[in-house]
């Protein structure tokens, strides 16, 4: 077995250990989400916790780890008899990103199920995480039914496993922690409202500090061993405050003042649902116990609320997880009580040797510095209006830029409900909410020979392909008798997310303040359609002489909007330019992931400049992204009491629908769905 790296030799990220450790001593809190950038040692730290936790005593050859004192009495190994436990140390289980249904929840043997009636049961990752951790790496990258299907286990304390009427249950009791890079994609507000504590890390900007992390980095990449020897006296301190801290806890009071700053600070938050009182109540609690009172104070529930409520208060993708102190602070003064004992001034995690208290934040989340600190992403163009020189009375910036005349950025409207668009056909990526798809769950509409292991029966399928051969295998009673070759995997449609790219014109045609507000305004609300419908999301801009990738495709949409918003505007059309762009990016994308299928959506008001004949040269480059089936949606944003039609001429190259503005809202047309139709389906289709 390999070395952990000693969970007391985490330089910094006080929030991030405190959190883990309140769930050491309460496992009721709700687990732990740890979002941050990468290489911030947050999977480091989740890893050395286990080693801090206390042995667990189990039933000998249970597989269900049931507790001697009180075993489950639904195991699907018991009944028990009494006997002498065993002890073992409490397991930290790894599920990965692209682990299966049945290697979460376990797996049943459905031939021997129907043909003798035997409940035959192979046990997954939520049976061996039972009374252990359970830790997800870059969880919002886990396909939504694997979330769900692990966060109802960790609210009931139970897994069910159901195939087509058989069904196998047993305890499922864990501590779970997530850990995720917000850049890659966020979780769904009601799965981020599963996780009892958020807390947010970042890489120290002190000098010293990250010398210190380097230091015992390498240290113990060196002699695992020896430096784990180093911190064991460490360790063995931590692990008896931990054991104390769960003994002192069933007597810990929650008084009526407590549990009314409680209930008033998720009030004034306007917190949704009772479940950040009840999380907010259990981790005051597991603080009062970690700091070894026996009565919880008012930092108690400050402390708790910083860890249990930014999460919950995000209202759309787009807003960053946070709280505000001084509203918490006024909400507790007022709710507070008149006499109550000093807190413990730090009821934080020791620091360890060159600790000095940073590197992580919990509550709020950390505040850069410099041009990006207000969220928005820096221009990659090197061009915004940071670039150039001082910008004009008139809000231009001064020329310099490709095609010069460069404004700066304008705010985007407020976003709408969009139409929903999709691609046409029948597809076999990621489950999502966007176009049709193959896939493990939605509506059953056909059946076929299992490739693998069988996941999802077809029990009329089955029975028809094993009635003609019952008399052959000697049938006698009234029990059916399968073979593995008459089963049959049921076939099923759902939903699949695509791959939006936009391709948005920046150029000064489109650059007067009130249309490009709108212009951003609509793709905002395309984007925050992307995110509900579970897309990966991209971003062209063209303007000037060229076109760029302003964001590579990402599951992060707030990555998206923040690239949009900082999108200056001004020069030429090169609209050409933008399309092969598009398709650059498509190719590209299209050998990482094939399955994925595009959209692509044009957001212009179809003027083209440039040399010899530009808008031929586009007229060009759709035909080339329609003969490839790219299915397309252009966004006309032309305006004005004369109009050239030019979006829709692009449209109709491309094989895709022009959209004008209004036309883009979902109750423009009494909230009608239109597909989007391709000349190469059509083809196929004849």
């Amino acid at each position: 077995m390999s070395t952990r790296y000693p969970f007391t030799a985490v330089v910094g990220m006080d929030d991030l250990r405190l959190a883990l450790l309140l769930n050491a001593v309460s496992p009721a809190v709700g687990g732990v989400l740890v979002r941050g950038e990468k290489g911030t040692a947050k999977s480091t730290a989740v890893r050395a916790l286990a080693d801090l936790l206390p042995e667990v005593a189990v039933v000998a050859d249970c597989r269900f780890s049931c507790d001697p004192a009180a075993p489950d009495p639904g195991c699907p190994d018991g009944p028990h008899p009494a006997a002498a436990p065993d002890s073992r140390p409490a397991r930290m289980v790894e599920l990965p990103v692209g682990a299966s249904e049945d290697r979460l929840v376990g797996s049943l043997d459905i031939e021997r199920a129907l043909a003798d009636g035997v409940k035959s049961f192979e046990p997954g990752l939520l049976a061996d995480a039972h009374r252990g951790i359970l830790y997800v790496d870059e969880v919002n990258l886990l396909h939504d039914h694997l979330v769900d299907l692990m966060l109802d286990a960790a609210a009931m304390g139970a897994s069910y496993v159901e195939r087509e009427g058989v069904s196998v249950r047993h305890a499922s009791r864990f501590l779970l922690v997530g850990t995720m890079n917000p850049e890659e994609g966020e979780l769904r507000p009601q799965l981020l409202d599963r996780f009892g504590l958020t807390v947010e890390v970042a890489a120290s900007r002190d000098p010293d500090q990250r010398v210190e992390v380097v230091r015992r980095r390498l240290a113990f990449d060196d002699d695992p061993a020896a430096f784990a020897a180093r911190w064991a006296e460490d360790e063995e301190e931590l692990r008896e405050r931990v054991r104390r801290a769960r003994e002192l806890l069933p007597r810990v009071a929650l008084g009526d003042t407590a549990l009314r700053q409680i209930a008033a600070t998720c009030a004034a938050f306007e917190v949704d649902g009772m479940r950040a009182d009840i999380v907010m109540a259990r981790t005051a609690t597991a603080l009062a116990a970690w700091a070894g009172r026996s009565e919880v104070v008012e930092e108690d529930v400050r402390r708790a609320a910083l860890l249990a409520l930014p999460h919950r208060r995000r209202r759309n993708p787009f807003d960053a997880p946070g709280l505000d102190e001084d509203t918490l602070d006024e909400t507790l003064s007022r709710f507070g009580g008149e006499d109550e004992p000093d807190p413990d001034p730090d009821p934080g995690p020791p620091p360890g040797p060159g600790d000095d208290g940073g590197g992580g934040g919990g509550g709020v989340p950390p505040q850069g510095e410099g041009p990006a600190a207000d969220g928005a992403a820096p221009d990659p163009s090197g061009t915004g209006p940071e670039a150039g020189g001082a910008p004009g009375p008139d809000g231009r910036q001064a020329p310099g830029g490709p095609g010069g005349g460069e404004q700066r950025p304008v705010p985007a409207a407020d976003p709408f409900r969009a139409r929903m668009f999709s691609v046409p056909g029948l597809g076999d990526g990621a489950a999502g909410r966007r176009s049709r798809a193959r896939t493990e769950h939605g509506r059953t509409t056909g059946a076929r020979r299992p490739r693998g292991g069988l996941t999802r029966l077809h029990l009329a399928a089955t029975v028809q392909a094993a009635a003609p051969h019952q008399r052959a295998r000697g049938r006698a009673g009234a029990g059916l008798v399968v073979r593995r070759d008459d089963l049959r995997q049921a076939v099923r449609e759902g939903r699949e997310g695509n791959l939006v790219l936009f391709a948005v014109d920046a150029s000064g045609s489109m650059a007067a303040r009130r249309r490009m507000g709108a212009v951003k305004g609509a793709v905002l609300s395309l984007l925050l359609d992307a995110y509900q419908r579970r897309d990966k999301v991209g971003l062209v801009t063209f303007r000037g002489r060229d076109a760029e990738l302003a964001l590579p495709p990402t599951s992060s949409v707030d990555a998206a909007a923040a690239r949009l918003g900082s999108l200056p505007t001004g020069g030429r059309t090169p609209l050409a330019a933008g399309l092969l762009k598009a398709r650059e990016t498509l190719r590209v994308e299209r050998l990482r992931d094939p399955a994925r299928r595009p959209l692509l959506v044009v957001v212009t008001d179809g003027r083209a400049t440039g040399a010899g004949d530009a808008f031929g040269s586009a007229l060009r480059a759709a035909r080339l992204l329609a003969a490839e089936g790219t299915a397309s949606v252009v966004v006309d944003c032309e305006s004005g009491y004369v109009r050239l039609g030019l979006a829709g001429t692009l449209a109709g190259e491309l094989g895709g629908t022009a959209v004008t503005l209004d036309e883009l809202r979902a109750d423009s047309i009494a909230g009608l769905v239109r597909d989007v139709r391709t000349a190469t389906t059509a083809r196929r289709a004849a």
